[in-house]
């Protein structure tokens, strides 16, 4: 499927509530330990020399730690400074590739896949001069720390699949194709970092679950379900931003096209698909078999800290201010991502048709162009160019 296929934009369209959606069935919860867990992260983040000044507090503004809170609930003041720190890692990152020089180049990202995996692989090794790269060590180093091996061979996966499925993204968008539905549904998955946010989840309350419960297909249909759950909802505050920067690797373009819908239909359509999607996953919970008593209650903390990051992902990426549907203009194409990125959390009344426009935030575990492949790749070129400079990297 091409974007050549897409019709043309409305103005604007209307977008439900889609916390209410979600809300019955996935607990929302923050956690006591945020500020304190805040201020110890905030340091270590400073040491960091990621950013300075002004763009360093504009940084600091939008409170991952809050994020964090949101979707760690029950995380100790410990573990969730490490998630505070995932956070900031995975933002910083964001930051980096938003400008999408890379996006469209897939052999230039498979180099940055190779670096990066440098990092994982070799944790025994000195941390990296390049500021992005030692917080990954630092956070691996944590992780390692306390969580089973079970828990940090799934992350280290994790980060493989999704650092490849990065690739493929980007091959994507190089040819201007677009996937079927059904093949997007399964590669979002992968790109959203689903599995990451599992082994986040797992590491985070230090929970020990035998390694064959994982393979149990039940187990493997609610991943499945909760993953797109919290990535469909990104999918449909994002796309905007998205289309006016010319990257259409996104549902609801897919819907788009494959139904040969207009915009508002295909929006219609993925809302539905959510709701659908929250029934399945009721539905496949209450199929979970028992593996005896200690087993149980260890992943029935499992399931509940899941379903307490995804309805903080829901949360924190739209804020509706109470009202069961909103109007979100279209950014015009050619606007900036500067001007078409949303500045701020705020709604603004048309009075005309007395409707409510909002802006959305997008939070990691909903960030389609979470590019540490591409943050990497910097970095081997920076440690290709600057020995002219007299300057080295040392990256392992």
């Amino acid at each position: 499927m091409s974007v050549e296929q897409l019709r043309p934009f409305p103005t604007h369209f209307r977008l439900k509530d889609l916390t209410a959606i979600t809300s019955p069935v996935f607990e929302f919860k923050t956690n006591p330990h945020q500020e304190a867990a805040a201020q110890a992260t905030n340091a270590w983040f400073e040491r960091r020399n990621v950013y300075h000044g002004l763009k360093k507090q504009k940084f600091l503004s939008h409170r991952f730690d809050s994020y964090a809170g949101m979707s760690f609930p029950d995380a100790d003041a410990a573990h969730l400074e490490t998630c505070i720190a995932f956070f900031f890692w995975a933002f910083s990152f964001d930051d980096l590739s938003d400008e999408g020089a890379l996006q469209s180049k897939p052999d230039a990202v498979q180099v940055g896949v190779d670096i990066s995996m440098e990092v994982l692989k070799n944790p025994s090794a000195p941390a990296p001069n390049f500021p992005y790269a030692a917080m990954l060590h630092d956070i691996w180093r944590r992780f390692r720390f306390t969580a089973s091996p079970g828990a940090c061979n799934r992350f280290y996966r994790a980060v493989e699949s999704w650092m490849n499925s990065q690739v493929e993204q980007a091959r994507n968008r190089s040819t201007d194709e677009i996937p079927s539905v059904e093949d997007f549904i399964v590669l979002r998955r992968r790109t959203i970092g689903g599995p990451i946010v599992e082994a986040m989840v797992e590491y985070s309350l230090d929970l020990q679950i035998p390694e064959y419960v994982w393979d149990h297909p039940v187990l493997q249909e609610m991943s499945k379900a909760v993953i797109d759950i919290m990535t469909w909802p990104n999918d449909l505050c994002s796309f905007n931003k998205e289309q006016a920067d010319g990257d259409f690797q996104n549902l609801v373009f897919c819907i788009m096209i494959e139904r040969d819908v207009d915009l508002q239909s295909a929006v219609d359509i993925l809302t539905d698909m959510l709701a659908q999607r929250v029934a399945d996953y009721v539905r496949y919970r209450a199929q979970l078999p028992s593996f005896g008593p200690k087993v149980d209650a260890e992943l029935a903390r499992y399931n509940k800290a899941m379903e307490q990051y995804t309805q903080g992902t829901v949360v924190w990426g739209q804020d509706v201010s109470g009202k069961t549907e909103i109007v979100v203009p279209v950014y015009e194409r050619a606007a900036p991502v500067e001007e078409a990125a949303p500045a701020s959390h705020t709604s603004t009344t048309d009075s005309e048709k007395g409707a409510t426009y909002a802006s959305f935030r997008f939070p990691f575990s909903a960030f389609p162009h979470l590019s540490l492949l591409l943050l990497s790749l910097f970095a081997c070129l920076l440690y290709v160019n600057l020995p002219s400079l007299g300057l080295r990297l040392a990256i392992p």
